[in-house]
């Protein structure tokens, strides 16, 4: 049978390892021998049908130590993946951050699968080293969004699209939720990383516009302990309206009493390129406001089944949301076409487009 070797540098309960968890998955499914290679923490990728490696990460509050740590972490990766040398294998790496997966590749003459789902890296002198990686080593990359693949193209790299997809059974959990769930409060989520690029600081802005509307409760679940929250949010006013809530496995529970989900990343420093809440919302026929710039717009039709508006317009977005708090037949249509969209975004493709490029790489 042939070997996967699958890397991704920090498993936690964010989008990139979700989907790495499903390829996995896939390919244990159709006689696939899997290794992973990962941080010892607990995310997605806890669970997956595979053979688990730990990578060394340790995360720092200080520039210079994310940095020193980095490097440390893909110096040991490199040596560890170098007992591959007389196997047949493929290397499959999540993200385009764990480049010393590539060198190692590189040096065995193994093959080298990138899934890259976001090129938004800081500084820019580390994005273009690592990019200049993945054109001396990568076989193919896969690209979650349009937007990715055409805005940061490597060339002489054959590239393939392949949209992210959720569980079958998210799906059908989803669908007993016709359209809108029956509360009497209208309630604003978002799903999103503790980082100020994702826009937490527009949505407490938004959340303090809205406030004349007692009817109106916004939830902002974080991918963050509950110690993170606290410190991130202590010498910032909150409105009333406001929950918080820490990292959650599950947030099915979440969508199943929404009205309104926001994304409301800044572009000018963080550009999504797909967005998974974007679909699990539209799946529960949720409606979404997001970013005008990036792959977001490939899942939502601006004035359709959602509004692409920048989260920098913040009066915008605040009279829209008090406007469909009270306008029950355009919610119920934005509804109805956001769950007619989430269907073109199915497992079945995304299974076929994984198993066809491992099979022809």
């Amino acid at each position: 049978m042939k070997k996967i070797v699958c890397i991704h540098l920090y498993n936690d309960f964010s989008g990139s390892p979700f989907v790495l968890s499903q390829s996995i998955n896939i390919l244990s499914k159709n006689n696939y021998i899997v290794d992973l290679y990962t941080s010892d923490t607990e995310g997605f990728l806890s669970d997956t049908k595979s053979n688990k490696f730990n990578v060394f990460y340790k995360r720092s509050n200080n520039k210079i130590g994310v940095l020193l740590f980095y490097l440390f972490s893909q110096f040991i990766l490199f040596f560890k993946l170098l007992k591959y040398r007389n196997e047949d294998v493929i290397f499959y790496i999540n993200t385009i951050m764990p480049f010393g997966a590539a060198l190692a590749g590189k040096l065995l003459g193994i093959k080298v699968v990138y899934h890259i789902h976001e090129t938004s890296i800081r500084p820019k002198l580390l994005k273009s080293f690592l990019k200049n990686i993945i054109g001396k080593t990568s076989n193919f990359n896969i690209s979650v969004s349009k937007y990715l693949m055409e805005s940061d193209k490597i060339k002489n790299i054959k590239s393939q699209v392949v949209y992210n997809a959720l569980p079958d059974a998210f799906v059908k959990k989803a669908s007993l939720f016709k359209y809108l769930n029956n509360s009497e409060n209208f309630t604003v989520l978002m799903i999103c990383s503790l980082k100020k690029y994702k826009g937490i600081n527009e949505f407490i802005e938004i959340a303090n516009k809205c406030q004349e509307n007692k009817k109106i409760l916004f939830q902002l679940v974080l991918n963050a302990t509950k110690d993170e929250i606290d410190n991130f949010f202590q010498n910032i006013s909150v409105p009333n309206n406001i929950v918080f809530y820490p990292s959650q496995k599950d947030v099915s529970v979440f969508y199943a009493t929404a009205s309104l989900v926001l994304n409301l990343s800044r572009v000018d420093q963080w550009v999504e390129t797909f967005g998974m809440t974007i679909l699990e919302a539209m799946n529960y026929g949720i409606p979404c406001i997001v970013p005008s710039i990036g792959g977001p717009v490939e899942l939502v039709d601006s004035g359709t089944n959602g509004y692409c508006i920048s989260s920098y317009d913040i009066d915008k977005i605040s009279t829209l949301i008090l406007k469909l708090a009270i306008n029950e037949e355009l919610l119920l249509k934005l509804s109805f076409e956001a769950k007619t969209k989430a269907k073109l975004f199915s497992s079945d493709n995304f299974e076929n487009s994984i198993l066809e490029i491992f099979g022809d790489v």
